[in-house]
Formats: structure tokens, C-alpha cells, sequence
């Protein structure tokens, strides 16, 4: 019986009989040989069948598959220069799982929402792949860089008591009689954890009940959100763009074939190294002007005024000391410009918004006190969040990465639906 075998294994078995078990992506026929691609989820192989090499019943089985029929495929791998993983397999045998009847999703274009309705099918499609591949390294990425740094993973709960960042945009139910949110950051619960061992990192899904239809948003999205005991602001920007810059370059060392895939041109993405552009609120403000954008002093930025500053850029840009009005509750204010909090933006370039958001954040009791009275917060329900001021408070900051718009940003991706398996958007929970 011949080794079953990954397709990207392929490489260790040169010359040997294996058996490949996947699905046929597509197949062609040149008059006595027939050629099936197929995949295994880790890659696709060319496998050529030719009629006086094989019995006539496996000659004649190559006439039933259909797009998508689940099959077992044994064969010799051949070296081929030509093919996109250097073997094709040379069949001897082939055996039907199941055929797949009138797949929906063929070759021809099809519309946005017919393939989000079958985006459980759409996921097998090359260009789903590279995109998810991508997102999976680049998850890895996150973790290794922060594994390697010494920072312990803490898991955040899902469901809370009380909001980060107010209760306006959160998923609201009912928790055993008591009113609970879906959580929109960990980052509170991360605060606490860095009191704990120094330096910390959460990784989770977060909910927004933006009521948005934009490009960049989904209602449910992952975050990767570190928080280190001892940093302030500058330390917080320095490590964000060590962060970003060492995700972008492994995804160009390790997935070059998802990138040429998807088409993307990284010449941009090989500049993304640090240090990146750093730019005070005011500054941006100047820029927009400069660039005629009509724009409110003290507001935050929109989408399309993100988009403007980042054009100016070759590499992300961080934007630093936001109006403290906009920001939220837990920031701390510099002491120089009180009117200004210690916040970070990290906007991506090419048009993809903010990727980044963090802050050193508030360590004085009274201070933080006063914050959740003016927000009109629960004092009762942050009670747990004013103690780790009381005991044994010190300097922390931390920042959030949404891995949806990195994903976008990396692949070149336009739309984030794109960058999660199993999207949620305002108006889509199916499949």
C-alpha cells in the first residue's frame, strides 16, 4: 500500500508511490490523457492520467469526477520545473470518495453576496486560501514575536460586567437576570494580568455594535493586545512598530506564493521596517488642511481623513497626544498638555485606516476615579479595575492590534469580509 501523504509534502517522496487524498479543483483533457488538479488543503498537485498507464476502469473514472468530488489518488511524483510546487504525479490508481453534484461555485464570475451566502463553499477557492494562509501566519507571527519577549498570554473573559469604552457599541444580554456585554477589548482584564507577571499579551474575538457598512468594518473581529507594567507612551510606540514591522516581514519571508497569488505588490510592504513616522495630533491636523480637507479641530479622524494622512507616508504612521476628549475614560493625560492624552494611532498605508490604537494608561486612583464619574460609569462595576491603583500602582501601557485590517492591509485585500473565515457583518450572521 502506497504512504499517504500531504501534497506539500511532496518534496520528501520524489520518485516514490504515494497516495494523495483531496478534493479535484479542476481537470482538463488532451486526447488520451487526462489532467486533474487536485488539492489537499495544504497545496495543489497536477496528477496526469494516461490512458495505456493505467487500467480502463481508472481511464473511465476520470470522466465522472466533477468539480469538487472528494478522491483518493495514488501515483509516482515526478519532478517538474514547470509546476507551482516543482512534482506532478504520475497515476496508477484512482478511487471515488464522493462525487459532488452541481457545485455551485464555478469557474465563471459570480456575484459579492452569492458568494458570501456560500462562503462555507467559497473558503476552497485559491485566492480564499492565500488570504486565509496569510491571516494564519500572520496570527503566528503575533504570537512568536510576543513569545519570544518573554510576555506571558493571558485569556480575557467574553462576557463583562462593564464596557472599555462605554456601552453604546456593545452586543447587550442577559446574563443569568444580570445585564452583560460582549466584550469590545481584553485590554482592562490585561491591565490586571501585567500587575501580575509584567508583561502580558491577550489574543480574542471582539464585538462592535457599530451600526457600520464600511469596508473596514465587521461587527465581530480578533485582537491581539499586549500591556507591559512599566512603559509609557514612547515605549508603547517603539513597540508597536518592532510589532507590525516583524509581522510584515514574515509574511514576506514564509507566504511569497500566497502574495504573487493574490498579485500583491510588496515592494511597499519590504519598506515597513522601523522606525515608522511619528506625527503629534496638531501636526496631522496641519497635514489635512494642507491637503483640503475640511476638518473640526478636536475631533477624531474619520476613515477618509485616515487615508489622506497615510498617503503621505511610505510606511505606517503613528499619530500621538489626541484631544483627551476623544479618547477614552482609562487614558492617562500628559502632564505637560493636559488637553492632550497619551494615545497612539497606527494608521497602515494605501487607504486602510487605523490598525493600531493604544495608550499609556491612567495608574492614579483619584485621577481614575474622577474619569469613570465624568463618563457617568459604574463605579461599582470597575471596582476591581480602581484596585490595581491602589495596590502597588505603577506606569503601564499597551495598544490593540485588529487582525481583520492587518490581513486587508497585508494581502491588499479591499474589503475585510474577506479576511475572516466566517464574516459578520450588520446585516450577515449566515453561514
Amino acid at each position: 500500500m502506497a504512504q499517504i501523504i500531504r501534497i506539500s509534502e511532496s518534496g520528501k517522496y520524489e520518485n516514490q508511490e504515494v497516495t494523495i487524498q483531496g478534493w479535484l479543483y479542476n481537470k482538463r483533457s488532451s486526447g488520451k490523457i487526462r489532467f486533474l488538479l487536485v488539492r489537499d488543503g495544504s497545496a495543489i498537485i497536477q496528477c496526469v492520467v494516461v490512458k495505456n498507464e493505467v487500467s480502463e476502469d481508472v481511464f473511465e473514472r476520470t470522466e465522472l469526477l466533477t468539480q469538487e468530488t472528494s478522491l483518493r489518488v495514488t501515483g509516482k511524483l515526478v519532478a517538474d520545473k514547470r509546476a507551482p510546487i516543482g512534482y506532478e504525479l504520475h497515476v496508477s490508481d484512482i478511487e471515488i470518495i464522493q462525487i459532488a453534484q452541481d457545485y455551485p461555485i464555478t469557474p465563471k464570475e459570480h456575484g459579492v453576496d452569492f458568494l458570501m451566502d456560500h462562503r462555507h463553499l467559497w473558503i476552497r477557492s485559491k485566492r480564499q486560501h492565500a488570504i486565509l494562509r496569510i491571516r494564519h501566519e500572520i496570527i503566528k507571527a503575533a504570537q512568536d514575536f510576543f513569545n519570544n519577549r518573554d510576555f506571558i498570554k493571558v485569556d480575557s473573559p467574553i462576557f463583562t460586567p462593564n464596557a472599555a469604552e462605554g456601552t453604546t457599541t456593545l452586543f447587550k444580554t442577559d446574563y443569568f437576570g444580570s445585564p452583560a456585554y460582549l466584550t469590545q477589548s481584553g485590554q482592562l482584564y490585561a491591565e490586571a494580568a501585567c500587575m501580575a507577571f509584567g508583561r502580558v499579551y491577550c489574543f480574542g474575538p471582539t464585538f462592535r455594535a457599530e451600526k457600520s457598512k464600511t469596508r473596514r468594518h465587521l461587527t465581530e473581529f480578533w485582537m491581539i493586545e499586549p500591556e507591559v507594567a512599566f512603559f509609557d507612551l514612547q515605549d508603547d510606540m517603539q513597540l508597536a512598530e518592532e510589532f507590525v514591522s516583524y509581522i510584515v516581514q514574515t509574511v514576506l519571508k514564509n507566504r511569497k506564493q500566497e502574495l504573487e497569488t493574490l498579485e500583491r505588490d510588496t515592494t511597499k510592504l519590504e519598506k515597513v521596517s522601523p522606525p515608522f513616522p511619528k506625527i503629534h495630533y496638531n501636526e496631522a491636523v496641519e497635514i489635512l488642511k494642507k491637503n483640503g480637507v475640511e476638518f473640526t479641530y478636536g475631533d477624531d479622524f474619520g476613515g477618509a481623513d485616515e487615508t489622506v494622512l497615510s498617503d503621505q507616508f511610505e510606511k505606517p504612521v503613528i499619530v500621538h497626544h489626541y484631544p483627551a476628549e476623544v479618547k477614552a475614560f482609562y487614558m492617562k493625560r500628559d502632564p505637560e498638555e493636559p488637553q492632550f492624552a497619551l494615545a497612539m494611532d497606527m494608521l497602515a498605508p494605501e487607504g486602510y485606516g487605523e490598525i493600531i490604537g493604544g495608550s499609556q494608561r491612567e495608574d492614579d486612583y483619584d485621577t481614575l476615579l474622577q474619569r469613570i464619574r465624568e463618563h457617568n460609569l459604574s463605579e461599582e462595576a470597575f471596582k476591581w479595575y480602581l484596585d490595581l491603583r491602589k495596590y502597588g500602582s505603577v506606569p503601564h501601557s499597551g495598544f490593540g492590534l485588529g487582525i481583520e485590517r492587518t490581513v486587508a492591509w497585508i494581502t491588499g485585500v479591499k474589503h475585510v469580509r474577506e479576511t475572516i473565515p466566517f464574516p459578520r457583518l450588520m446585516q450577515r450572521i449566515y453561514p
